[in-house]
């Protein structure tokens, strides 16, 4: 299945089809000999469990890796969607998509700036002046600023609406301080995006603010990492005490944070949704072909499990079209990234469950030292594949919007259902709630 690209990439009609030929030859031209052999980029390890772990972290410091990076820079396809005066080539998402979709079938790799920088990118395109596009834009495409996520806080979880670290302005600086858990992609960040409360008496939701901080110690942000049940580093909880950043560097304007924090959270749920299908049936592929390797795949137990889990990727393969139909007819929705996001998250603790159900008893202990041997050192601390997808998958669950919360905001926005009674806790009920 997973090769059959034909089922995989939809017909979009003769001029998209003239398009895919350009991009195929052009990545046939410019792709170094030796580069789609380095590693497999698309492996499928960390496409369901939102995992950050980097598999590929030595073959990027290869030098057919950075042949390719500066092809790309040269040609302005690292965001490729993004307009030509932000350092794009101004195409569209599916345009884009097909771009993807074609490094995927030569088995060369889409060279990002990290996720938090796709959303810092959105929240500039999207709220930022020419002054702020002018000088942020550049330094993300050229890997200069690597950015991290600030939005959650240890006592609101998803309520975006009570964030408490504040933001006081002194002369043509803000000084930032409080408490974010929860940082993703902080490892090798060294900007971060927060959301801070710039009045302290101002009603819910409102006087936020969207600051761009230089992230670490020598701006005042003491950074602690957050070890896992999968034994991994991948978040941390940072304590800002007098964080500064020039008023420049607030996108939106003092006090207007709210609604580039929601753009924000759009964009988080929307990002890939046209090509993340490809990634979903061929993480399903590898459990099939796990199953057939454990001769279980005649257990009918199992076998209905994975026939549940190849119509669940037919139905993000679906939606995936969907999203690629209203983007060529400029009809695109925010509430198709809420459903598909939900889709694909509980799918993923499915397919978690399954792959390690596959692997019998033994699938349930985990690689590691001998009992013998000396106590592991943290980073010997291991978990295979299916386990890492086990133990990861239900992280999917919470984070860019708790999946109760997205249950509520469908059927509120796409079904028309009545809302829950004045007075409700929960945070998506009002428009000052968080949506994220």
């Amino acid at each position: 299945m997973g090769g059959d690209w034909p089922e995989l990439y939809p017909d979009l009609g003769p001029e998209l089809a003239s398009f895919r030929t350009e991009v195929r030859e052009w990545i046939s031209s410019a792709a170094p000999a030796g580069l789609a052999e380095l590693t497999n980029w698309y492996d499928g390890s960390t496409v369901l469990a939102g995992s950050n772990r980097d598999v590929h972290s030595l073959a990027k410091r290869s030098e057919l890796y950075r042949q390719w990076e500066q092809a790309l820079l040269e040609e302005a396809l690292i965001y490729p969607h993004w307009p030509k005066h932000a350092g794009g080539k101004g195409w569209s998402h599916v345009k884009s998509s097909v771009f993807a979709e074609e490094c995927r079938r030569a088995g060369v790799p889409r060279v990002r700036r990290g996720f938090s920088a796709d959303l810092v990118g959105s929240a500039l395109l999207g709220h930022g002046t020419l002054a702020q596009q002018a000088h942020f834009l550049p330094r993300i495409i050229s890997g200069l600023d690597r950015y991290c996520q600030g939005f959650s806080e240890p006592n609101h979880g998803s309520d975006l609406g009570a964030v408490e670290t504040s933001g006081v302005v002194e002369g043509d600086e803000i000084v930032v301080s409080g408490q974010k858990v929860w940082t993703s992609a902080f490892a090798d960040a060294n900007m971060i995006f927060v959301l801070c409360r710039t009045d302290s008496a101002a009603r819910r939701g409102e006087a936020l603010s969207f600051v761009l901080l230089p992230f670490g110690e020598q701006n005042n942000i003491d950074v602690r990492g957050i070890r896992q049940m999968t034994g991994a580093v991948e978040f941390a909880e940072d304590f800002l005490d007098g964080a500064r950043a020039p008023l420049f560097n607030v996108i939106g304007g003092v006090g207007n944070g709210w609604s580039v924090a929601m753009a924000t959270l759009s964009t988080e749920r929307n990002a890939d949704l046209l090509v993340s299908h490809l990634g979903y049936t061929e993480e399903f592929d590898a459990v099939l072909d796990a199953a057939r390797k454990r001769d279980v795949i005649s257990d009918p137990l199992i076998r209905d499990r994975l026939v549940r889990a190849y119509m669940d990727t037919q139905v993000l393969r679906a939606q995936s079209f969907v999203a690629m139909t209203h983007s060529v007819t400029n009809h695109e929705s925010h509430v198709l990234g809420m459903v598909a996001k939900l889709q694909a998250s509980e799918y993923a603790v499915r397919l978690g469950e399954l792959a390690v159900d596959i692997g019998g008893a033994g699938g349930i202990v985990r690689p590691g030292r001998d009992s013998s041997e000396a106590p592991p050192f943290e980073d010997d601390y291991a978990v295979d594949r299916w386990q890492d997808l086990l133990l990861t998958s239900r992280g999917a669950t919470i984070f860019s919007g708790a999946n109760e919360i997205q249950r509520n905001l469908i059927s509120e926005q796409l079904l028309g259902l009545p809302r829950e009674t004045r007075g409700s806790t929960d945070p998506a009920r009002s428009p000052k709630g968080s949506a994220g």
